[in-house]
């Protein structure tokens, strides 16, 4: 999907899907697995080859999905690295450190172009709106991040709207994108959001903790990379709840080393970290009863003979 007419941009495209330094690929795992526990017959076929034909149709769909999930955000990282000036990604040399940085923003642009021709190819309106909303709150939420004024940092309301366009819109709107294709009834499929929705927000609480309790061969990037841009997480802002004397200390600027040094002598007193993960484990618990409610509204929408009713 990422082959290009220009080789280096086809070279800079490909950068993080190559072996070794492809990441995790946790959205696409997570909506390849959705696939399969949604991926039912909508109709009863006249025959086996049929059945085979629609079967890998709709396999191919639904891992159309999953790619296009993955390239859009793979772009939003190389677009990102640029706007934070770094250096290093996924334990290497970021493309924007590698080949500069306008090169790293066309191959985030073409990215999300081949995507967009992917997600046309589905032909499904609901599906493409998804998706676009979920583009939309990626923008929405680095820009939240990037303009935040000093009350709305210190705000946990604002971080978790922040998070939630951030990261899981993402996957959620893709999670329901698949129950969709899957022919899945408005339930099911606002069922799939909402684990989308909370996995992805547990997902980056614990990646918040990681960014202080992690090393940087664990997390493939610099520990406290996020406060050394001076970017307040949920650890910090429970910090500041225990110690309300650290809003100053960040108000007047993380990025500055004697006042990131206060707040991490500050965040050790606290419960900041403890208090996260709790956050986040309330979260994947909310994903996980979301698992057997899908399950229980595909049953009472199927036939006997497992086939969704019309």
């Amino acid at each position: 999907m990422v082959v290009a007419e220009v080789p280096k941009l086809a070279s800079a495209a490909e950068y993080f899907f190559k072996m070794g330094v492809e990441g995790k690929r946790f959205r696409p795992t997570v909506l390849l697995l959705m696939a399969t526990a949604l991926n039912v017959q909508i109709s009863k076929p006249a025959s086996e080859g049929v059945a085979d034909m629609f079967s890998t149709e709709l396999r191919t769909r639904l891992q159309s999905i999953a790619e296009i999930t993955e390239m859009i955000h793979v772009a939003s990282l190389l677009h990102d690295d640029v706007l934070d000036d770094a250096d290093t990604r996924r334990g290497i040399g970021s493309l924007n450190f590698v080949m500069g940085n306008k090169i790293s923003v066309l191959a985030g642009d073409f990215l999300l172009s081949r995507a967009c021709i992917t997600l046309a190819s589905l032909k499904n309106t609901e599906v493409v709106s998804l998706i676009a909303t979920a583009v939309e709150h990626l923008v929405t939420g680095e820009t939240m991040q990037m303009s935040s004024s000093a009350e709305e940092r210190s705000s946990m309301d604002y971080y978790l709207q922040k998070t939630y366009y951030k990261t899981a819109s993402l996957i959620s709107n893709s999670c329901k994108s698949i129950a969709l294709l899957t022919g899945q009834t408005t339930e099911v499929a606002l069922l799939a959001y909402e684990y989308g929705k909370n996995l992805g927000l547990a997902f980056q609480l614990i990646d918040d903790v990681l960014d202080f309790t992690g090393t940087s061969s664990s997390l493939g990037k610099g520990s406290l990379s996020d406060i050394r841009h001076g970017i307040v997480t949920a650890p910090i802002l429970y910090a500041i709840e225990e110690f309300p004397e650290l809003r100053s200390v960040v108000d007047r600027g993380l990025d500055n080393p004697e006042n990131m040094d206060l707040a991490l002598e500050y965040l050790g007193k606290s419960h900041g970290i403890q208090r996260t993960r709790e956050l986040a484990a309330k979260h994947a618990s909310l994903a996980s009863a979301a698992i057997p409610c899908q399950r229980t509204m595909t049953r009472m929408f199927k036939d006997p003979d497992g086939h969704l009713k019309n």
